[in-house]
């Protein structure tokens, strides 16, 4: 018989047909896969992977068994559990190949032979002695013998947390080559996953063979079974499994051994990729290496089954890993049939880096050369651009999923083009007096100078959507500073920044530095790319407050520069000129409602009132066709008021606002501080003495006097472009141009002075005098 099957044996008291459909305590994922698709051909995409509904789990023996070698690793082993009966619970087909049994008989029958050891030698021998009692080499079918039946009551156990019924399964080499038992063998895995059961397989490692030396994977039909890899493999095939989890003690494959210098985890493996990659030695416990997963895997490939090869040991990840799998994450590798034309974001950021140490290097004269060149660009190719934006407008219109404000900032128009150009035409001026500029000289002793100097800050990384400006703004706010770019727009605006993408790297061509700005084409999902802390050095979102939240928490080791919210203020003072408010009230909240410098919270002074400002004020919004929500002050005024506001922090993005009494400058301000995003805030009024005061108390990035919020613009300032509006309080605040994307090295100069020179016993004396540094200075 090449199997033996041992249904777990003890159901909860209530009726077993309840188990087709049981529900799991605690849950990863809301979203069901779609229906199952036709075998025979596996994932090309990662993100493809969530329709996976058949999936074989491999558990590698560095993942089951502990780091002594004797032992389970039971934590680990329990948030794997739990993950698969999560997934079996949302109705996919879950099969186990694990490991352990050995471990487990090991652990089992030393802990036998101390206890048979004689009562008199124990006592005699001592409490320390008998730590160190010898325990005689154990023979491995010896162990997985004493172990296979504690396993599998371990994972039984595990398993009954979650509703869910389990069975064992024992294979060997020797079943496989026989058409009978192999047959037996899909018939009764087939059973099992129709009953809703997650079938546990093992190679029989009480009567296995040792692994026959130089035995292979031969074709799609006849695989040779050496260790779980090769099984797992077999099974994925046989079953016609979506997706084998192959889970070991390291991340994934490298193109080099773990831990050498310059090892790089490979994100995809492709077939014909086997000359590129150097394994290293075997698993501490398992019997083959990676090169065998490898193999495993292609074979598993061949036969239609996809397959990612992660870690299960990782103690920040082995929680969710095979969920974060199933998700479509980048975790691990995974392998591909498929190879993209293009290169991955891995190689487009190395690239981008290479070209962007040349770019730094160019001249200011040749930096601004290419900064023009891309504005005439926008300008000469301005069909071609607009053609590109109406296909990507007609598709959202189509799509029916975008509001009228993201559609208002997908839009393109002659007037912006050429506001564009103007602006970058602004920067390729002002970005001559840039990279390498000397902020600070001192002379610290005799023939030894130092210098503080400006310089790139190295690959930004900046993600947008809609808003296809944004592109050859952060491009050309890149050059000026030296910086390398790599770009993540929205689909919603693919045709739109493909074409300006292009043009982008034309202007680039013209000093051989086109690599330098790198747009992502590929299905990379924002929390992938947040997590090239090795590859970038600042993300800069631009786009929804959603947007920018959900990087600052995927962002892990990168610095993120960018406001979560625009919640701005306007505060009308009770001596405030009634057409100065009107003006500024009209254009910060109608002028482009969608931008993030709009107003959305209006705020009176309370004796205004029921006087003719508050009138003409309110009579002008509802002319305007914005929407008032009151606050819990203005509301309490009212007998019929507008709807109350749920929240005094909401960003409406559109013809919305909050209106809200305060009873004085100070109130305002306090409001502000409480409810404000540190973004931009605006005081309406005669009086000077209000306004300075107000000017210095509001803790924002701009804090303006009778003035549109909507002045906060790189633009507006200035500065030719922005890449975006910091409210953070380190580096860069407000809006953020070609200053807000250096930072600075310190440079010096001497003639072989070492710091011993300048001890007590030493010869020379710090001077530290400051040197003048005449304007336009350059290292």
């Amino acid at each position: 018989m090449f199997a033996r099957l041992a249904l777990c044996s003890r159901l909860p008291p209530r009726n077993r047909l309840s188990y087709i459909h049981p529900v799991s305590i605690r849950t990863f994922s809301q979203n069901k896969f779609s229906l199952p698709r036709p075998h025979g051909k596996s994932f090309v995409h990662r993100s493809e992977l969530k329709q996976a509904k058949r999936i074989v789990v491999k558990l590698g023996s560095a993942v089951v068994t502990r780091g002594d070698e004797c032992g389970l690793a039971l934590g680990r082993l329990a948030s794997i559990v739990e993950q698969v009966a999560v997934l079996q619970n949302q109705g996919r087909e879950m099969m186990i190949v694990t490991s352990g049994a050995v471990a487990f008989g090991k652990q089992r029958l030393r802990h036998e032979i101390l206890l048979s050891q004689s009562v008199r030698q124990a006592l005699h021998s001592g409490q320390n002695q008998l730590k160190e009692m010898s325990v005689p080499v154990l023979e491995a079918r010896a162990c997985a013998a004493a172990g296979q039946s504690g396993l599998m009551a371990l994972y039984e156990a595990m398993f009954t947390q979650y509703s869910t019924c389990t069975a064992q399964i024992l294979v060997t080499n020797l079943d496989f080559h026989d058409e009978q038992k192999r047959r037996n063998l899909n018939s009764t895995l087939h059973e099992l996953l129709r009953m809703n059961i997650v079938p546990i397989i093992n190679t029989n490692d009480a009567v296995v063979p040792p692994p026959v030396p130089n035995s292979d994977l031969q074709g799609v039909n006849v695989i040779s079974i050496k260790d779980n890899d090769s099984l797992a493999a077999r099974l994925a095939v046989e079953m016609k499994a979506d997706l084998l989890i192959a889970l070991s003690d390291v991340e994934g494959l490298y193109d080099s051994p773990p831990g050498t210098d310059d090892a790089k985890l490979i994100d995809i493996f492709y077939p014909g990729d086997q000359q590129s990659v150097k394994y290293g030695t075997k698993s501490r416990v398992g019997i083959g290496g990676m090169e065998a997963k490898v193999k495993a895997a292609l074979w598993a490939l061949q036969g239609g089954t996809s397959v990612v090869i992660a870690s299960g040991t990782h103690p920040k990840v082995t929680g969710h890993v095979i969920t974060d799998i199933m998700e479509g994450k980048k975790v691990g590798t995974f392998f591909s049939e498929v190879k993209p034309a293009g290169p991955t974001v891995e190689q487009q950021t190395e690239m981008a880096r290479h070209a962007g140490r040349t770019l730094a290097s160019l001249h200011p004269e040749q930096r601004g050369e290419i900064i023009c060149s891309l504005a005439e660009l926008l300008t000469e190719k301005k069909e071609e651009i607009l053609s590109a934006n109406k296909r990507d407008l007609e598709l959202a219109a189509s799509s029916g999923r975008m509001s009228q404000a993201m559609i208002n900032r997908l839009s393109l128009s002659t007037a912006k083009l050429n506001s564009l150009a103007i602006g970058l035409r602004q920067l390729a001026v002002s970005s001559k007096d840039s990279v390498g500029r000397v902020l600070r000289r001192t002379r610290v002793a005799n023939n030894l100078e130092l210098e503080q100097i400006t310089v790139p800050i190295g690959v930004l990384l900046v993600i947008f959507e809609s808003r296809p400006d944004c592109l050859p703004q952060v491009s050309a706010l890149a050059i000026a500073s030296g910086n390398a770019l790599l770009l993540k727009g929205g689909k919603e605006a693919s045709h739109t920044n493909k074409i300006l993408h292009q043009l982008t790297q034309e202007a680039l061509s013209i000093h051989g530095v086109t690599d330098a700005i790198q747009l992502v084409s590929t299905r990379e999902e924002v929390d992938d790319l947040c997590r090239l802390d090795k590859l970038v050095d600042l993300i800069i979102p631009r786009g929804s407050s959603q947007l920018v939240r959900n990087i600052q928490r995927a962002a892990k080791g990168i610095p993120v520069l960018g406001h979560s919210e625009g919640v701005c203020h306007v505060y009308i003072d009770q001596d405030a000129s009634i057409d100065k408010a009107i003006d500024v009230v009209r254009d910060s909240k109608c002028d482009y409602p969608a931008a993030c410098n709009a107003m959305e919270t209006l705020l009176i002074h309370r004796d205004l009132l029921r006087t003719p400002i508050f009138d003409q004020l309110i009579d002008m919004l509802r002319t305007e066709h914005v929407k008032i929500h009151a606050g819990p002050r203005f509301a309490s005024y009212l007998t019929f008021s507008p709807s109350e506001v749920m929240s005094l922090r909401t960003e409406y993005g559109d013809l919305e606002c909050c209106i809200e009494v305060v009873d004085s400058m100070q109130d305002a301000v306090d409001h502000i501080h409480k409810y404000g995003s540190s973004h931009t805030d605006v005081i309406v009024t005669e009086s000077e003495e209000t306004a300075e005061q107000f000017l210095q108390q509001v803790d924002s990035a701009c804090v303006f006097w009778n003035s549109s919020s909507r002045f906060a613009d790189g633009y507006r300032f200035g500065l030719g472009a922005e890449v975006g509006i910091s409210t953070a309080r380190i580096h860069a605040r407000g809006p953020v141009g070609l200053e807000g994307l250096l930072t600075t090295k310190w440079v010096l100069r001497g003639e072989g002075h070492t710091v011993a020179d300048f001890s007590e016993q030493g010869s020379m004396k710090y001077l530290h005098e400051n040197i003048p540094v005449p304007q336009g200075s350059f290292s």
